[in-house]
């Protein structure tokens, strides 16, 4: 009798452990981007003013802005993000592609969100917006 007692508890006690409602869930919410800590990224419609130069002069312009071109790349303009947009070149680098130096140089790559942002914008024509 104090066997079985003692496999029903253990039997129990493993069963009860077991159980879904002890399991660790992943959470279906994305992770939060850059942009004020919201779990979405909005890259629809982007325009130059509002998001893309944003993004550039938090990120770029302490080599290639502000009278900084480093390299010979200047981004403090809309003229010249165009050209390197327009070139390939902006892409390339903030998404750290084969043949293109990664950049911001020395530091982590940019949020996937600010990414796609840029990639939106350059998709819907490059527009001085």
């Amino acid at each position: 009798m104090k066997k079985t007692f003692l496999y029903l508890s253990l039997a129990s006690f493993i069963f009860i452990s077991c159980s879904k409602s002890n399991e660790v869930t992943e959470s279906a919410t994305p992770p939060a981007t850059s942009g004020g800590g919201s779990t979405t990224c909005d890259t629809v419609d982007m325009k130059y003013a509002a998001n893309v130069q944003p993004i550039l002069a938090a990120n770029c312009y302490s080599c290639h802005g502000n009278g900084n071109a480093e390299n010979g790349v200047s981004l403090d303009s809309y003229d010249k993000v165009k050209v390197q947009a327009d070139k390939g070149n902006l892409v390339g680098v903030i998404t750290h592609a084969s043949g293109y130096p990664a950049m911001p140089y020395n530091k982590p790559k940019l949020p996937d969100c600010d990414i796609n942002k840029i990639k939106d914008w350059i998709a819907r024509g490059t527009k001085n917006n």
